[in-house]
C-alpha cells in the first residue's frame, strides 16, 4: 500500500484507542464525552448560531457575486453527471437516511413531547414543531456542506489542487498547509468521516431491526443488528468496488424512485389536505422567522435554552462534523458545474425535498396523535415511521418500501464514506485503490458491531460533535481562502478583457 498517506494509519490509530476505551469502559467513556459535548453546546452555542449563519450568508453572496459563473473546473468543462442522477447522489450521502430515521420522529417529539416553544399537543406547538424541522433540515444544514464541497471542488478541479480539506487552505497557511498542520487538519477531517459513518452504520441497524420487528416480530436484539449490519457490509463493499459512474450512481437513482413511491403513495393514503396546507403554512412561517430562528439563543429562560442546546446546537455541530465526509463526496461528483448552479442547486433543491417529506411523514403522524388514533409518543424513535404506517391502509407495503429505503441510504451512505476516506488517505486520489476501500469498509463495520455490543454508539456520536468545534474554525478558514482565491481570479479575468494600451 505504497499510494497510503500517513493520515491513514494516524487516524486509524485514534479511531482505534477510541474503540478499545468505549469497549474497556464504555460507562467512563460516555460520561467523560457526554460531559465535554455538554460544555461546548452550552459555552458555544452563541458561536455555533453566528458561524452557521455566516456561513449561509457567504452561500448567497456567492450566488449573486460575479463569480458565480466561474466553473468547478476547467474552462469550458461540461458535468460530469446529469442533473438528475447528481441531485440523487449528492442527497444520498447528504442526509437520506436521516429523512427517513426522523421523518415522522422529529415533528411529533417537536409537537406533542418536547415543543420548543408552547404547551405539548397545542395547535402553536404543531406549527412550531414543523417551522423548527425546516429550520433544523433546510438551507442551514446545507449552507454548512455546500461550503467545504465548494472549497474542495474548486481547487481540486479548477486549480489541479489534490482532494484533501487542507489542500483548500494554501492561500492562508502557506506551506504549513503541506506539513505537519496540514496532516492534523486531514486527519480530523478522516476522524469525523469513520465516526459519522460508523454512527450511522449503528443507527441504521437499529431502525431496520425496528421496522422488521413490528413487521414481522423478528426480535431487537444485538444479534439481529449484527447480522443486518454483515449482509449490508457485504452489499456497500461490492458497490464501492464497482465504483462511483456505476454502484452509487445506481443505487442512488433506485432510491430516489423508492423515496417518491412512498412520498406519494403516504400522500394518497394519508390526509392530504392537511398536509398540503401545512406544508404551505409552515414554508411560510420558516421564511418570515428564518433571521430570528437563526439567532435565538435564549438567554433568560433556562428551559428554552436547554431545548435550543439539545436540539438546534446539536444539529449544527452534527452537519459540521459530517461536512468533511458529504462536502468531499458533494465535491467529487460536482465537477463541471458553476459555482452558482453549485449553490442553488445544492442549497435549495434538497432543502425543498426536506421540507415536502417532513410535511408528509411528520403533518401525518401528528394529525393522528391529535386526532387520538394512536399514541405515537409510545414508541421508540426507529420504530414511530412504522407505528405511523400500521394506522394506515396498505401498511404492509409502506413499511416494506421504507425498510428497502433504508437499506439502500444505508449503503449509498456507506459506499460514498469508503471512496471518501480512501481518497483522503491516499493524497487526494480521484481513484482510490479497492484494497483502501475495502480496509475502510471493513473497519466502519466493526467500528459499529464493536460499539452496538458494548453500548458506546452515544459515545462515539459526543465524540463526532466535539470534533465540531474545531473543525468550524478550519471551515472558517476555508471561506477565507476561498473568496481570495476567487476574487484573484476575477482580477485576472478583468485585466484579460481590458483593451490593450489601457490600465
Amino acid at each position: 500500500m505504497k499510494n497510503i498517506s500517513n493520515v491513514f494509519w494516524i487516524t486509524l490509530a485514534l479511531v482505534l484507542a477510541c474503540v478499545i476505551f468505549g469497549v474497556a469502559a464504555p460507562a467512563t467513556f460516555e460520561e467523560m464525552t457526554a460531559n465535554v459535548q455538554a460544555f461546548i453546546t452550552s459555552a458555544f452555542g452563541w458561536y455555533y448560531l453566528i458561524i452557521v449563519s455566516v456561513i449561509v450568508l457567504f452561500c448567497v453572496f456567492m450566488i449573486f457575486s460575479p463569480v458565480g459563473r466561474v466553473t468547478l473546473g476547467k474552462p469550458g468543462e461540461k458535468p460530469e453527471y446529469s442533473t438528475l442522477s447528481w441531485f440523487a447522489m449528492l442527497f444520498s450521502a447528504g442526509m437520506g437516511i436521516g429523512l427517513v430515521f426522523w421523518g415522522a420522529a422529529e415533528p411529533l417529539s417537536h409537537f406533542a413531547s418536547d415543543p420548543p416553544l408552547a404547551e405539548p399537543g397545542t395547535d402553536e406547538a404543531l406549527k412550531d414543531s414543523m417551522r423548527y424541522t425546516f429550520f433544523h433540515w433546510g438551507v442551514h444544514a446545507w449552507a454548512i456542506y455546500a461550503v467545504v464541497a465548494l472549497s474542495l471542488a474548486y481547487y481540486q478541479f479548477r486549480k489541479g489542487e489534490p482532494g484533501l480539506v487542507s489542500a483548500t487552505l494554501t492561500p492562508v497557511l502557506g506551506e504549513k498547509a503541506r506539513g505537519p498542520l496540514g496532516t492534523a487538519i486531514d486527519v480530523m477531517a478522516v476522524f469525523a468521516t469513520v465516526v459519522g459513518v460508523a454512527t450511522t452504520l449503528g443507527f441504521g441497524a437499529a431502525q431496520i431491526n425496528g421496522g422488521l420487528s413490528y413487521l414481522f416480530g423478528i426480535r431487537i436484539d444485538f444479534m439481529t443488528q449484527l447480522i443486518i449490519i454483515a449482509i449490508v457490509t457485504v452489499l456497500f463493499i461490492i458497490s464501492a468496488m464497482s465504483g462511483l459512474g456505476k454502484g452509487i450512481r445506481i443505487l442512488s437513482n433506485t432510491n430516489m424512485v423508492l423515496a417518491v413511491a412512498l412520498f406519494v403513495l403516504v400522500i394518497i393514503v394519508g390526509p392530504t389536505l392537511f398536509i398540503l396546507n401545512l406544508f404551505t403554512d409552515t414554508l411560510g412561517t420558516y421564511v418570515q422567522n428564518i433571521v430570528r430562528m437563526s439567532f435565538r439563543i435564549a438567554p433568560l429562560d433556562e428551559d428554552s435554552r436547554t431545548w435550543i442546546n439539545g436540539w438546534t446546537i446539536f444539529y449544527w455541530a452534527w452537519w459540521i462534523s459530517w461536512s468533511p465526509f458529504v462536502g468531499i463526496f458533494i465535491a467529487r461528483v460536482s465537477r463541471g458545474r458553476s459555482i452558482r448552479e453549485f449553490l442553488i442547486g445544492t442549497l435549495l433543491a434538497p432543502a425543498i425535498v426536506s421540507f415536502l417529506w417532513f410535511a408528509v411523514f411528520g403533518g401525518t403522524a401528528m394529525d393522528m396523535q391529535m386526532a387520538g388514533v394512536v399514541d405515537l409518543t409510545q414508541n421508540a424513535t426507529e420504530e414511530v415511521l412504522f407505528a405511523v404506517f400500521n394506522e394506515l391502509p396498505w401498511s404492509t407495503i409502506l413499511s416494506i418500501i421504507a425498510i428497502l429505503l433504508v437499506s439502500i441510504f444505508f449503503i449509498t451512505s456507506a459506499d460514498s464514506a469508503t471512496f471518501v476516506l480512501g481518497m483522503q488517505t491516499t493524497h487526494g486520489s480521484l481513484t482510490p485503490p479497492n484494497k483502501v476501500k475495502l480496509t475502510w469498509g471493513i473497519a466502519q463495520s466493526l467500528i459499529a458491531v464493536i460499539l452496538l455490543y458494548s453500548g458506546g454508539l452515544q459515545a462515539l456520536q459526543n465524540a463526532l460533535i466535539i470534533a465540531a468545534l474545531p473543525f468550524s474554525v478550519i471551515m472558517i478558514l476555508m471561506m477565507i481562502s476561498l473568496y481570495r482565491s476567487l476574487s484573484a481570479e476575477r482580477r485576472e479575468m478583468l485585466k484579460a478583457l481590458r483593451p490593450r494600451g489601457k490600465k
